[in-house]
């Protein structure tokens, strides 16, 4: 049993930290993996497999869907227009611009 009275929980697997202070585990391996896939793909298709062409660039789609789901959960997480921006490499006005059609902005009235 954990320090919770009743709880079948692991206190040491589960810390009880939420939203912004929560652990980041291997994003880095993470994406790394991701990015070799993405570049294997392209060399699978560069030996002439021209059929697949347009799905490897469908991809383009599915990341930026995937970086706008990342910026949402970002913002409901607490972190700020500018502190996602300069991770980003742009201005904070430009990451607005972008990603603030989101549920969460619209929600809270953020603009």
């Amino acid at each position: 049993m954990s320090a919770r009275r009743g709880s079948r929980v692991n206190a040491t697997l589960t810390d009880g930290r939420g939203g912004r202070g929560a652990r980041v585990v291997e994003n880095g391996e993470f994406t790394s993996f991701g990015r070799r896939i993405i570049r294997a793909a392209g060399r699978r298709i560069a030996a002439g497999d021209v059929e697949a062409l347009p799905a490897l660039a469908a991809l383009s789609a599915d990341l930026d869907s995937a970086i706008g789901d990342a910026v949402l959960g970002l913002r409901q997480a607490g972190y700020s227009w500018a502190e996602i921006a300069s991770r980003l490499g742009v201005t904070r006005q430009a990451a607005h611009q972008r990603w603030a059609h989101g549920p969460a902005d619209t929600a809270r009235g953020v603009a």
